[in-house]
């Protein structure tokens, strides 16, 4: 939140006195309200001069327009081109010979008309973003011809960092009031505006009815509460609505606000000063005066100030002229987040409606989120609004308006409903001290309370705190105990070694924790490097990559390439494949959840591109895949796994896998995932070039029971095998075979060899595997290692395969 340092200074007069601007950031960050960064902001330059439009005279056949601009002791001619360009305001002229922008004006001939100097905006003067019109000012401002750099001087602006918890400093008395408290010094409240008479007549009526109200947590016993209980109108008539004060635009500037004119000003700058949102309605559109405070109904459709149209559903709060039918034709705005075009305040209009209510934080966040509407609005009603402020902001608003438009304020008021109480919390001084851990005495923590506005009964042991009606977020004791350490000092905290004592319920809590860990790790020891990717995906991308259509849409996407929840972990890893497809090789990992139709699970993907190690026996793809094969088997290994690849499964296939090389992955035995390398058509579509490899294993990947075992000292007996089976037989197959035939002695197993091609037949392939035998108490005869490597033959045959003789 933007903040000048300027409006700080006027609501706690001491404060420049007592903290040097050097000391703001670190004061802030202590309170709890970090500072993202202090900007210097110029005033206007020196030399620029405020001058009254005479005359607006539109240039034909162009978008320009010939202003005559009275500056006291001349009056020139100005052309310019801007939208808002109209008689009897004031602007800032800028005159020639000055150097602006790095642009020295002068005097110049446009469309035959002879222009003097430049009527500028907020941005060609420096002092705000706006730049699409001129600055406009009352004719009051000052005298024509007047330096304007003397009424708008350069200032500091503080970006206030507002965590979701501290709706009550979402404004500069919030912020101001805050830190007053922390530095004990006295705070300056703004004028209190026109006050409403309570018993005097009010022409205005407010309808709040009862199917505005719901249970708070969905439970129909449960007392519902209402999504408004407190609506305040105030009514006015023979405004003149022009530029708002130098004043207020300046300091609306400051806080990232355009000013728009003195209607939409005096809200906007009353909800930057006070923290309450407002809304206006042209009395024309009231035809009875009356509004009214319901839900939607299914269907309804509401067209906003900015003409575009939204469909509402049950549970949306509305403002109304007059009853739910059904239509959204008489709705004047989308309470709490947006008003609608009808009711909209124009150039003309003089005659208002104000608007000032407190709705429920709930509510209004479903509302906004559902429908994509992030207003300053929504943004502080979600968070919790001073209940008591509608009736402040009304009057505080009615009395800019009076003094700077002329308005004629009726003196009653409309109301329904009450503002609610914030309930007395009981704290115990103990615990207060034992939580945070040091000692606080009791006298403190009752001035550091009331310091805060809150209204403390001191008890033996206990303290009974009344919040005020601005901390919303104080509701249970260690809230109290959060603000008792935070006004105290959290750098006052004494430096003690914790004490850790594991409690027996959460013995293993952090088993999840070290299995994640553990498999980052391991797979960082092997070369691999994370990636961390959005859960979020579209379904251009999921096409692209072959993956399972997404099927849970999100109702509010952060961006139209980021729709969907993905289904796979592969389009993510592929998108990172291209963006560092400079890499000349590749290994990334990611641990993500995914989202299919049948449920949420959390998955480990892995990608492998180009050839890492060079094959002495098999070039290419399938040599890439061995590789990228052997570097998992050892990622398994190192967390107690098992790693088998089954491929060549009747009726397995996967649309973005190469349909020759890719497989069951069989961790422990069980069947975890996939792996492959990617089908070319994939990559290409992907802009990827090279060989890629791709594995998907479901978490969690159990590590076997480990066990030890001496190092047999006995040597080995090593015998030659080459297996002719049928191209579809994987070697998963082969292997499980020669383990079944084998006894005991078999230690290990080892491919040296694929060949097909003569003399082996048409469709099958030599598959030579080199096993060792070994016993760890004896070493082992030639008769011994013969009969079980006759009986394995003799299995392997019995299966229907045949031996390769040479």
């Amino acid at each position: 939140m933007l903040l000048p340092l300027s409006w700080l200074n006027e609501l706690i007069p001491q404060l420049e006195q007592t903290l040097p601007q050097s000391e703001l950031e670190p004061t802030f960050a202590r309170m709890g309200l970090p500072l993202e960064g202090i900007s210097e902001i110029p005033g206007i330059p020196q030399g620029v001069l405020f001058g009254t439009v005479t005359f607006c005279t539109p240039i034909p056949e162009t978008h320009l327009f010939a202003l005559e601009v009275d500056l006291g002791s001349e009056s020139r001619s100005i052309v310019t081109g801007a939208p808002n360009s109209r008689a009897g305001v004031g602007v800032a002229v800028v005159p020639p010979g000055m150097t602006l922008n790095g642009v020295t004006l002068g005097v110049r001939q446009m469309q035959g008309i002879e222009s003097w100097g430049m009527a500028a905006s907020p941005l060609e003067l420096g002092v705000g973003e706006y730049g699409g019109g001129l600055l406009l000012l009352p004719l009051e401002t000052a005298a024509p011809g007047t330096d304007l750099s003397h009424l708008w001087a350069a200032d500091s602006v503080l970006d206030v960092e507002i965590t979701p918890n501290r709706a009550d400093v979402l404004s500069a008395l919030g912020v101001a009031r805050d830190l007053a408290a922390y530095l004990k010094l006295e705070l300056k409240l703004p004028p209190e505006g026109l006050q409403a008479d309570s018993n005097a007549q009010t022409s205005l009526q407010i309808h709040i009815l009862e199917e505005t109200r719901y249970p708070v947590r969905g439970d129909p016993s449960e007392i519902p509460r209402s999504g408004c209980d407190f609506f305040v109108a105030r009514a006015a008539s023979g405004l003149k609505n022009g530029p708002s004060p130098l004043w207020i635009q300046r300091r609306l500037l400051l806080c990232g606000q355009r000013p728009i004119n003195l209607i939409v000003d005096s809200s906007n700058y009353t909800m930057f000063e006070l923290g309450q949102p407002t809304a206006f309605y042209d009395a024309r559109d009231l035809p009875d005066r009356a509004l009214y405070v319901t839900t939607a109904a299914k269907g309804e459709v509401v067209r906003t100030l900015d003409e575009a149209e939204y469909a509402l559903e049950p549970g949306d709060l509305t403002i109304r002229t007059g009853v739910q039918d059904g239509t959204g034709h008489n709705i004047v705005g989308i309470g709490g987040v947006k008003g609608g075009f009808l009711g909209r305040i124009r150039e003309d209009s003089s005659e208002i409606v104000l608007e000032a209510a407190h709705f429920d934080p709930i509510m209004i966040r479903q509302t906004s989120t559902r429908l994509g509407l992030k207003t300053d609005a929504a943004y502080r009603y979600e968070r919790g609004v001073n209940p008591e402020l509608p009736l402040k902001a009304a009057n505080r608003i009615m009395g800019l308006l009076e003094q700077y438009g002329g308005a004629q304020i009726e003196a009653g008021y409309a109301r329904s409903g009450e503002p609610f109480k914030l309930p007395a919390i009981s704290l115990d001084t103990e615990y207060c001290c034992r939580l945070l851990g040091m000692d606080i005495p009791d006298e403190e923590m009752v001035d550091i309370l009331e310091r805060l506005g809150c209204e403390v009964v001191s008890k033996p042991g206990a303290l009974q705190v009344s919040p005020p009606a601005w901390r919303v977020d104080m509701n249970i004791p260690e809230d109290l105990i959060e603000e008792v350490g935070r006004l105290h000092g959290y750098h006052e905290l004494p430096e003690t070694l914790p004490y850790f004592l594991e409690h027996p319920d959460n013995i293993g809590a952090d088993a999840y924790t070290r299995h994640r860990s553990s498999i980052k790790v391991a797979l960082c020891g092997l070369g691999f490097s994370e990636v961390v990717n959005y859960s979020f995906t579209s379904l251009e991308e999921s096409s692209s990559a072959r993956a399972p259509r997404p099927t849970l849409e999100l109702r509010n996407p952060l961006t139209a390439e980021r729709t969907h929840m993905r289904t796979a972990l592969h389009p993510s890893l592929l998108n990172s494949a291209r963006v560092n497809s400079s890499e000349k090789s590749l290994l990334l990992f990611e641990l993500g959840r995914i989202f299919p139709q049948s449920g949420e699970f959390e998955r480990l993907g892995v990608l492998m591109r180009g050839d890492l190690v060079s094959s002495s026996w098999m070039k290419g793809l399938a040599g890439g895949f061995y590789v990228f094969k052997g570097l998992l088997e050892s990622f398994a290994e190192t967390l107690g796994g098992n790693f088998q690849v089954q491929g060549y499964v009747e009726g397995f296939a996967l649309p973005h896998l190469h349909p020759g090389i890719c497989g069951k992955v069989l961790w422990n035995g069980l069947e975890k995932g996939t792996i492959g390398a990617v089908h070319p058509a994939v990559a290409q579509s992907w802009g990827l070039k090279g060989d890629l490899y791709l594995c998907e294993l479901d978490l969690p990947l159990m590590a076997q029971e480990w066990s030890f075992a001496d190092p047999s000292r006995q040597p080995a007996a090593l015998r030659d095998l080459a297996i002719i089976a049928p191209l579809e037989r994987s070697y998963f197959d082969l292997e499980t075979l020669i383990k079944l035939g084998s006894g005991p002695l078999l230690e290990g197993i080892e491919v040296f060899d694929v060949y097909a091609g003569d003399p082996i037949p048409a469709g099958f392939r030599s598959v030579a595997v080199r096993l060792s035998y070994r016993s760890s108490t004896r070493t082992l005869t030639d008769e011994e290692v013969g009969a079980e490597f006759g009986a394995l033959i003799a299995r392997v045959k019995a299966e229907g395969l045949s031996i390769r003789e040479s």
